[in-house]
């Protein structure tokens, strides 16, 4: 296997990996406000309901979007702009092992805008 090939297959297990666990957060979430329940924090002051709607958009759709390697660079803004929220607005007075998830996801999520998709990927096709 060359060095083209690795690079390539680690792009692709780095946005699978981490789009496949961040759904883990998204998909209930999503199964929550599809029953009708809208109530969740509101930490930068825009109301439950569209803070809800956001983190469903932010961990369910462009996670998937991460994925199957569409429109990467875009699609993991909001990723990291959500995960940065939960780091150091959500969890900001908690101790660091609190926060430490969505300091992960942010180093990831960061580390996918900035390499790209990579070969493996609708964005190469």
């Amino acid at each position: 296997m060359n060095n083209t090939t690795s690079y390539n297959l680690g792009l692709l297990l780095l946005r699978v990996g981490f789009g496949a666990l961040m759904l883990t957060h998204g998909i209930p979430k999503l199964l929550k406000m599809l029953s009708g329940d809208f109530s969740f924090g509101d930490p930068i002051g825009i109301g439950e309901t569209a803070t809800l709607i956001l983190a469903v958009l932010c961990e369910v759709l462009f996670p998937l979007l991460v994925i199957i390697g569409f429109k990467t660079r875009l699609s993991v803004i909001p990723v990291i702009i959500t995960m940065a929220v939960a780091a150091f607005i959500v969890h900001a007075a908690d101790p660091f092992g609190t926060k430490e998830m969505a300091i992960l996801y942010l180093i990831g999520f960061t580390a996918i805008a900035l390499l790209g998709a990579g070969k493996y990927s609708i964005d190469r096709k």
